[in-house]
Formats: C-alpha cells, structure tokens, sequence
C-alpha cells in the first residue's frame, strides 16, 4: 500500500501500478531471495525499457517492430543471471513499448517508480525479517533418526524371533516412502533456513550456520541409509512370507539381530541435535563391524546350512554391512563439517 500511495502521490498514473508489484516481487520466504529477486527484477527491468526505446528511436513504432521487440526479449529472458525474472523483460518492454512509445520520460518514471516499489518492499522484509528456527530443524533431524532407529530395533525383534507379524513388515516397507517423503522435505527446510541466515537482519545462535550445515549434512546420510533399511526390510518380508527365516540357525538370528540394534544406537547418535562425541561413535562403528566379521566367518564355517539359508544369511549380512559402511561414511563426512 505505502509503495502505491508514494508512485501515485509522486509519479504520473500510468507508472504508479509498478510500485505495488515489485514490492510484492521483493517478499520472497528470505531475506536474501527477496535482495536476489529485486535485483534480478531490476536488471530485467532495464533490460526491457533499454530494449524498447532503443527500438523506437532506431525505427520507429510499428507492427513488425513490435513483433522484433518481443522476439528479442524473449531470447534475452532465457539467459541464465535472469533467473525467474527473465520474463519481465518482455513484460517492461512491452509497456514501455506500447503505453510510453518508446519516450525516455515515460521510461525514467517507469524506473522512479520500480524503484519505489523496491525499496518499499525490501524495507517491510527487512523489519519484518522471517524468523530464524535453527532448533526446529535440528530436532526434526532428530525425530527422522529416532524414528528409523525404532524401526530399525522393530526389524531386530523379529529377525530374533521375538515377532513375525508379515503384514506390519510390508506396511513397513510402505512406511519407508513416507519417511523418505519426509527426510525431503526436511532437507529443503535446511536449505531454506540456510538461505534465511543470509543477509538476515537478527541474529540468533552463533553457530547457527555450523548447526544447520550438520542437519544438512545429517539429512543426507539419512536419506542414503534409508536404501539399505528398504532393502534389509524387503529381505526379511521375503524370508517371513517364504518361512526361510525359521530355518535361520538361532544363533545367527541373535547375532545378527544385535548387529541391527547396535546400528540403530549409532542412528541415534548420529541425529541427536548436539555435536556427536566422535570417539564414541566410533567405538560403537567398529565393534559393530568386527561382530559382523566374526559373524561372517561363523556362517561361511557352516557346513550344514541348506543353499537356501546360505543365500539368505548372506544378504542379511551383505545388507547389515552396507548399513554400518553407510553410517561410517556419514560419521566421518560430518566429523569433518565445520
């Protein structure tokens, strides 16, 4: 409204419409999008009212020059630095086109009143900057580790022996879409947040940015492991609708069901909204990995396995091995995060 009142108190009718409008283009969700997009619509803007009255001055208004007008802007909204505004090149030239024939008068308050509009919406945003949820992004990190860990203790209990519910493990491999949809979402929230600390005008925790640059680090390591939890979940719905997984030696199942709950406190670890005590974690990671081993050796020793069961310990455990690999790997990618 003030950038409406101001163009039309200040500028000629005719211009007064652009202030509202780009102070509308300068609310973006940040701080920074909204000085990124301003700037880009600025840049645009002159483009398409240089465009125009270069063409009006050169051979005057017509039919075929309009059509010339439209071409050209349109080719130079396909450049890159343009970014979402690289239409309102076209758009500026056509009413500095049309409406002012091309006259730099026209284009001058066409420009004034932009500028206006500019300034007025960049002023609101930075008053009225979006505030700042660190802590929010963190804990959902959290909450997406917690709840692949308990799925991944759920899927312990019955390779143990302890629950054979079929049909909870096929929901549960329904379940991992979800939590796949929702390990996205969660990484574009980081990124947003991570684009609203910049050029953002209250600051909130110091080590914000390290913060956010471990969620987001975090959430890529979750949405890895997540292809090895869908795999481990589609092996054991085979082995339970198959009845393969009572013929598993019970040893083996209580072996490699204390892989996966070693597995799902390293997860635990991993999220948890504070720093990850990395000597810790590395414990947990390498006892995890030489049970594994030895777990290995144990059912490579085993001579009186049927193939069958060969076959499918050794992709439970090709499974559980990938699953540690995966979490190391993230451990010592966000070890060296800042």
């Amino acid at each position: 409204m003030a950038a409406w009142v101001i163009a039309r108190y200040l500028l000629p009718p005719t211009v007064s419409t652009f202030a509202p409008f780009t102070a509308l283009v300068a609310l973006q969700a940040t701080v920074y999008r909204s000085v990124r997009d301003c700037v880009q619509y600025l840049v645009a803007m002159a483009a398409g009212a240089a465009l125009a009255a270069s063409l009006a001055a050169a051979v005057g208004i017509h039919g075929w020059t309009f059509g010339l007008l439209t071409l050209i802007a349109l080719c130079l909204g396909r450049i890159e630095r343009f970014g979402r505004q690289g239409t309102q090149i076209a758009i500026i030239g056509f009413f500095a086109f049309s409406s002012g024939q091309g006259r730099i008068d026209y284009i001058g308050y066409l420009a004034a009143s932009v500028t206006v509009g500019a300034l007025c919406g960049l002023s609101a945003h930075l008053v009225l900057a979006p505030a700042r949820h660190v802590h929010h992004r963190q804990q959902a990190v959290a909450d997406l580790y917690a709840a692949m860990s308990r799925r991944l203790d759920d899927l312990a209990e019955i390779l143990e022996g302890n629950d054979s519910d079929t049909e909870c493990v096929r929901h549960w491999r329904r379940d991992w879409r979800k939590l796949a949809a929702e390990c996205e979402r969660i990484q574009d929230a980081i990124d947003t947040e991570i684009e609203n600390s910049r050029l953002h005008p209250r600051h909130g925790i110091t080590s914000a940015d390290t913060a956010l640059s471990r969620a987001r680090g975090a959430a890529t390591v979750a949405e890895r492991t997540m292809d090895h939890l869908r795999s481990l979940t589609r092996t054991l719905d085979y082995a339970l609708d198959s009845g393969e997984i009572q013929n598993l030696p019970p040893c083996f199942r209580t072996a490699s069901s204390s892989l996966l709950r070693r597995a799902a406190t390293t997860m635990q670890e991993i999220g948890q909204t504070s720093r990850t005590d990395s000597g810790h974690l590395d414990v947990l990671i390498d006892d995890a990995t030489a049970e594994l081993d030895r777990v290995e050796q144990q059912e490579r020793a085993a001579a009186e396995a049927t193939p069958t069961v060969h076959t499918l310990q050794g992709t439970l455990l090709t499974d559980i091995g990938r699953l540690l690999a995966e979490l190391r790997s993230g451990h010592k990618a966000l070890t060296q995060t800042p």
